[in-house]
């Protein structure tokens, strides 16, 4: 066994916060199976106070004092950049699309090292947050679909997990900072999409005005109907509006069975407070509002295993293992680090096998306007017995898709959990002419999310060494 401290630092639209985590390691594969290194337990040791984003203005994180914050924070929980081991800085909500987000990343390269570091965007952090939450394990558990609701300060994204699997994930532009309130109720700020909640509610709102209770009602009140409507499918021109710009049109399908919610609202959803705006904000009137909605009825609502901390509280090595019996790379071009994963749901995998290439570039350029990352890895569990013809068809879809969506010269990297890697890859290498160097090993199940490193080839090239490194919520 063996044990490294990690580190997860956020910095969301409203809050930034720091959380220090020892992840215990084992090794699982047993004594006559490949080392199969997991993370066997997890312990906070610290949490930061919930600080709020520094910014300048209205449109710029203020990276300086970004940066001031969490070395603060590493001096209060006792520790250096230099004890941890494992962690991820990620940037989500609406401070993902402020214009230097890249120059806050790169002031706190040195508290993060080789670290997952990214740009979230509205359906990556979807997904990030509904795993946070506990609403992706709970739909593996209960084998159910499940809906998480991460109601932050600009920002609802909206997950649905089907037995683990990602079913649907959208964002709405609804969030309890996006109307800000002094002490004496004037509006301090009224963001345009609470401005146009307002008059879908039939009430004014704009800054400098001086509100009352019953106003903000009614706004958080159709924001709330807004998110229940969602959730149904029920399409709207509300909902239209207040879409998140590069998020997923939502879609449930098969419907919701439970629902779950995190984000800074969420407290207030499961536990009503009082102190209506003791946050200087409409955060408290929306759980409220939430809590009072149909959706509370039509659905299961679950517990959150966290609320405000779930986006990231912590992050590391989550499974180490080798590459399986076929693996392809036609330049030793090791290590390779925190590349994302894209993982193929089964019907784009069938759509692959079938040669539809269309399905799979689409899905790629889909993925690479949600990071921030210019090379991606592309995942798929892979048929049983797959025959020639669908192999090469596979390799064709992959090969065509990829190089049309990367820049010149990167590799075309794919995993696959089935023995069929060595051959999709060679086939890809063959069809597109060797202009473009591919690596494709099996053995290794990644998800949508996972950062995945690589290490130099060992046992004279016949393995590689491979990382999945997952964030490690609460």
């Amino acid at each position: 066994m063996a044990d490294i401290l990690s580190v997860g630092i956020d910095i969301g639209t409203s809050t930034t916060q720091v959380v220090f985590s020892r992840l215990l390691l084992e090794n699982t594969g047993g004594y006559f199976s490949v080392p199969r290194v997991s993370i066997v337990d997890k312990q906070i040791l610290y949490k930061s106070r919930v600080h709020l984003t520094p910014l300048t203005g209205e449109s710029r994180i203020d990276a300086d004092r970004v940066r001031e914050l969490v070395a603060a924070e590493y001096r209060k929980a006792g520790f250096s950049p230099g004890d941890t081991g494992s962690g991820a800085v990620i940037i989500t909500g609406e401070s993902a699309r402020k214009d230097n987000s890249d120059a806050v990343l790169k002031s706190l390269s040195d508290f993060a090292g080789d670290f997952v570091v990214s740009a979230a965007g509205p359906d990556m952090e979807s997904v990030i947050a509904g795993k946070g939450s506990g609403a992706y394990e709970y739909s593996i558990r209960e084998h159910c679909r499940t809906a998480n609701l991460d109601i932050g300060g600009g920002t609802t994204n909206v997950a649905v997990f089907d037995d683990g699997r990602v079913a649907a994930k959208g964002c709405l532009d609804i969030g309890g900072r996006l109307i800000r309130i002094a002490p004496d109720m004037t509006v301090t700020k009224a963001s345009p999409a609470a401005v146009r909640a307002a008059a879908d509610a039939g009430v004014d709102l704009y800054t400098g005005m001086t509100a009352s209770r019953s106003v903000l009602e009614r706004i958080t009140g159709r924001m709330a109907d807004v998110l229940t409507g969602f959730l149904d499918g029920r399409k709207s021109l509300l909902a239209d509006a207040l879409k998140t710009p590069g998020s997923s049109d939502f879609d449930p399908g098969g419907g919701i069975d439970a629902v779950c919610f995190s984000g800074g609202v969420a407290d207030g959803v499961y536990h009503p407070k009082e102190d209506l705006f003791r946050f200087g904000d409409i955060g408290i009137l929306l759980g409220r509002a939430v809590a009072a909605s149909p959706l509370m009825r039509r659905y299961s609502v679950i517990e959150a295993g966290e609320t405000i901390h779930a986006t990231v509280v912590g992050a590391g090595t989550y499974t180490t293992t080798v590459s399986g019996s076929t693996i392809t790379y036609t330049r030793d071009i090791f290590p390779l680090k925190n590349i994302p994963v894209l993982k193929l749901n089964g019907e784009e995998e069938a759509a692959c096998f079938a040669g539809d290439c269309g399905t799979v570039e689409d899905k790629i350029r889909w993925f690479m306007g949600q990071n921030d990352a210019p090379l991606i890895i592309t995942a798929m569990d892979g048929p049983r017995n797959p025959s020639y013809t669908q192999i090469r068809a596979a390799a064709g879809c992959l090969g065509a898709a990829m190089d049309r969506c990367f820049e010149a010269g990167l590799p075309l990297i794919l995993v696959t959990e089935r023995d069929i890697a060595k051959a999709v890859g060679q086939t890809m290498h063959r069809m597109l002419g060797g202009r473009r160097q591919v690596v494709a090993i099996d053995g290794v199940r990644a998800e949508d999310g996972d950062y995945v490193d690589m290490g130099r080839p060992v046992m004279d090239g016949m393995v590689i060494p491979v990382v999945v490194k997952t964030l490690i919520f609460g």
